[in-house]
Parts: structure tokens; C-alpha cells; sequence
């Protein structure tokens, strides 16, 4: 019996060390790119890569050096898109340099966040307009997001060091003040937001050249979605959330649809058009001049255009000028929020 009892044993601690070390190619990858900072990249060698390859020696010679420049950043879901998948990988497998790697990720980002709350596209570099606090492609928001859910315990980050816990709860108040401080308010109207700001004055600010200063639809909506996330909002959130989607209310363009035509241009085999068109989703310009509202449009030399048809052939097509970003917030979101907390419309 002592033998039969000795051999399960032996094959239960094989599985368990079989299990702890149990390894997953995407997740060994983002443990190789992860920076020193904890952050992670949105590009190899200047470009979007896929982290589903196994990669040579040489390779990973190359993907050393790049991480030593540190380049970490938050745009393009990058470090959000790390830290959610290596934590599912942990809960499959129990290797626990998946988890350090996820706590490390968690560290980065409160480590970026400004003390006004905001976060720059990128940490530690800062250059040019990746120091602006940054809401373009929701950055900040899907930093927001997964500090929420350590602060909460929830979505799989409930296995994460107890004692990030409380610094990401106020980390999330603080984004929460930047957020309300940065709504832009028009003839005493607060409407939408920009994509990027100024991390020291909190003015709107111009990123690339193409992206000017302006009220985006996009990136309000997440925004929007985020703040009403919030448990028992807050007089200061529920009037921003009311006056956002008031201004989304008045910025929609109905009546038409953006349509894929046949290019003029020699080597293009198709175009992007705003044609006339019925029983269609009601649509949002990326941007909205602040003091106007008018839509407008930009090529790289930055000069504003008021049609997508007076910009060239590479930004027309090339960018999402363009979207039905707020249909689901307007038709179901937001009414159902009302109602959940009780809030007068």
C-alpha cells in the first residue's frame, strides 16, 4: 500500500511541476519585449509584429537590443494588450513569471500616470507630443481600465500583489479629475474631448500633423463609456456624461454613408466618398473644430480642410475620419444608465 501510495504521489508532484511550468508561445514572447520599465512596445523594428512566432536566436539577439531602448508605451493597446493576456495565460498555466511580468505591466502604468492624473502616449521616452496626455485610440482609458479592474479585484486581476490594490483605486480617482478637467467647454457648454493635451497647462493640443486640436467623437465615446462605469456617479461625472452626449446628439450626421468607390488615382483600385444615403447608421467626424463644430479633415502638411474630398489620396483612405462610434451609446448605454442610477435625463 505504502508503494501504491508513494508511486500517486510521484505522479501528482510530476503534474504539478509540469503545470507550474507549463508555457505558452505568445506569453514567453511578451515576457522577451517586455521593457526594463515594465511597459511594452507596439512595434519591432518599426513595425506591428505578431508575438504567435517562434522566433530565431538571432531574432531574439535583435529584440534585446531594441528593448534595452526602452520605448515602452500605451498606444495601440500596447502594455493593455500584454497584461490581459499574460494574466489568462497565468490562471492556465501557474508560471508565476507570467503573473511577475502582468504585476511588473501594472507597476509600469502607475509609474507613467502624471500627478494630475493623465498619461503620456509613451514613458520614459517623452518626446515630441508622446509626453501629451494621451486619449488617441484610447490610450488612456485602456490604462484606466486595467488599473480599475486591480482596484476592484475583478476580470482576472484579483491574483495580482494585494498591495497594488489601493495605489491603482487612486489612480483611477486621479484619472477620473484629469478627465473632468479636461472636457472642453464651449460658450459654457461642456461638449467632448481632444485626443491629446498639453500634460502641463491641459489645453487641447496638436499631435501629428494631420491631428489638430479639435473635439474627436471617438475618443469621447470611450471616454464616455468609462466615466459611466463608475459606481454611485458623482454630480461632476453625471453632468459630464450628460453634456457629452449632447454634444454627441448635436454632432451626428445622418443621411449619409461613407462608400468605397473605384480610384481616380493610377495604382488604387478603390476610393473613399461620402455619398447621400437613406435608413442608414448615424455617422461621427474624428474631429470637430472647437469653436465652430464644424467637421474637418487634414493631410500631413496640416492644413485644414473642411471635406474629406479635399485631402489627398493617402489620408483620405488612410484614417478613420469618419465613424458610427456613438449609436450604441446613445440607443442603449446611456438610457440604461439613467435608469440604473436613477439620474432625471
Amino acid at each position: 500500500m505504502k508503494k501504491f501510495l508513494n508511486a500517486i504521489t510521484a505522479v501528482v508532484l510530476c503534474f504539478t511541476v509540469h503545470y507550474a511550468n507549463a508555457q505558452d508561445l505568445q506569453a514567453d514572447n511578451m515576457l522577451l519585449f517586455q521593457r526594463p520599465s515594465g511597459g511594452w512596445s507596439k512595434q519591432f523594428k518599426g513595425k506591428a509584429f505578431s508575438y504567435n512566432v517562434q522566433f530565431a536566436d538571432e531574432q531574439k539577439r535583435d529584440i534585446a537590443k531594441e528593448v534595452s531602448t526602452d520605448d515602452a508605451n500605451i498606444d495601440n493597446e500596447s502594455t493593455k494588450k500584454e497584461i490581459r493576456y499574460l494574466v489568462k495565460a497565468y490562471q492556465t498555466s501557474r508560471n508565476a513569471q507570467y503573473l511577475k511580468a502582468v504585476e511588473k505591466g501594472i507597476a509600469y502604468l502607475l509609474k507613467a500616470q502624471y500627478e494630475n492624473g493623465g498619461f503620456p502616449q509613451y514613458y520614459p521616452l517623452k518626446n515630441m507630443y508622446r509626453g501629451q496626455i494621451t486619449y488617441n485610440d484610447n490610450a488612456m482609458i485602456n490604462a484606466l481600465n486595467v488599473l480599475q479592474d486591480v482596484g476592484k479585484k475583478q476580470n482576472g486581476l484579483d491574483v495580482v500583489n494585494p498591495e497594488l490594490v489601493e495605489p491603482s483605486l487612486k489612480a483611477v480617482q486621479k484619472g477620473i479629475q484629469c478627465i473632468l478637467k479636461t472636457q472642453i467647454k464651449v460658450n459654457g457648454k461642456l461638449t467632448g474631448w481632444c485626443q491629446q493635451y498639453d500634460e502641463t497647462t491641459l489645453q487641447a493640443a496638436k499631435a501629428r500633423a494631420y491631428e489638430l486640436p479639435s473635439i474627436s467623437a471617438s475618443e469621447s465615446v470611450s471616454i464616455v463609456k468609462f466615466l459611466m462605469s463608475q459606481p454611485n456617479p458623482s454630480p461632476e461625472i453625471i453632468n459630464a456624461v450628460k453634456g457629452a452626449v449632447e454634444w454627441l446628439n448635436l454632432s451626428k450626421i445622418t443621411g449619409y454613408k461613407v462608400a468605397r468607390v473605384p480610384a481616380t488615382e493610377q495604382g488604387s483600385r478603390y476610393d473613399r466618398q461620402m455619398v447621400p444615403a437613406d435608413n442608414t447608421p448615424a455617422l461621427w467626424a474624428r474631429y470637430y473644430e472647437i469653436d465652430t463644430n464644424k467637421p474637418f479633415f487634414s493631410d500631413r502638411d496640416g492644413v485644414k480642410k473642411y471635406s474629406i474630398a479635399d485631402i489627398g489620396y493617402e489620408r483620405r483612405n488612410g484614417y478613420a475620419w469618419y465613424g458610427e462610434w456613438a449609436n450604441a451609446l446613445l440607443e442603449r448605454e446611456y438610457p440604461a444608465w439613467l435608469t440604473k442610477w436613477g439620474i432625471a435625463k
